[in-house]
């Protein structure tokens, strides 16, 4: 049995996480993760992260290689008051438009803060490409924005997750992705792989991940069907769980548990 084609195919995004400090490994990155899931439940796939320095011949050329590739861009991080926060900048500079003072950003802002705090450094927070569509950030104020198909949020994970959110009503997807997932105690990795790959083969529209794991309890290996057909997936991984139970292990719904 093989997946039937789509008619369509899901739209597809990169996110940038840009800065030094999670390049450094001061800083650990909690959004890639947030970003993969909620993206693949809106149909827009998440098919390349990079992580890129707060350097701006780097951000800006990353930026209009990628945008180019991928029908969504995200951006996390680097649009805080700081010197180092470079990257509504360069994402001016990549689409070509000038940076500058965002009305509707500054009035939001000037609203915020008591009278006189509104300081230069404060105004970067409100300086954006001209073109610019405010994010929302319901958490601290400050928006993130989008320019065309880029958009650009903050780093920090709770305001990141609350601009996506404010963000995700605009996002043009696809189909959601999918996902059922069947894990064998005591099956080494090894022994499925041929069998496995038999089973990809005979579903090109899905991908299928093997993932090994160790427990106090035993080690063994889950595998984990994604893609955007309901009936494809749920026939794959009831193939994987057959070719479990073929080799004498006990084939269990789902992820292995902590």
């Amino acid at each position: 049995m093989g997946e039937a084609s789509s008619a369509r195919p899901n739209p597809t995004a990169c996110l940038l996480v840009i800065g030094n400090e999670v390049l450094s490994g001061r800083t650990q990155d909690a959004n890639i993760q947030y970003l993969g899931r909620r993206l693949g439940e809106i149909g827009i796939p998440l098919r390349e992260v990079r992580v890129i320095p707060d350097v701006a011949e780097v951000i800006i050329d990353t930026v209009n290689e990628v945008r180019a590739r991928f029908n969504q861009v995200f951006t996390t991080g680097g649009i805080g008051p700081t010197h180092d926060d470079i990257t509504s900048e360069c994402v001016a500079a990549a689409f070509g438009v000038a940076w500058e003072p965002h009305a509707e950003a500054r009035a939001r802002l000037e609203r915020h803060y008591k009278p006189g705090e509104f300081n230069a450094a404060r105004q970067r927070m409100a300086t954006m490409p001209r073109g610019a569509v405010l994010i929302d950030n319901p958490i601290s104020i400050a928006p993130g924005f989008s320019l065309g198909n880029v958009h650009v949020m903050a780093g920090i994970p709770r305001v990141m997750q609350a601009m996506f959110e404010a963000l995700a009503p605009r996002l043009a997807g696809g189909a959601p992705v999918l996902s059922r997932a069947v894990h064998a105690t005591g099956l080494p990795e090894g022994r499925i792989a041929e069998g496995l790959a038999a089973i990809q083969a005979r579903y090109p529209g899905l991908d299928l991940g093997s993932y090994p794991y160790y427990r106090l309890n035993g080690s063994g290996v889950a595998i984990v069907a994604k893609g955007t057909d309901a009936a494809a997936v749920a026939a794959a991984i009831a193939e994987v769980g057959a070719l479990m139970a073929g080799l004498g292990a006990t084939a269990v719904a789902g992820e292995p548990p902590v």
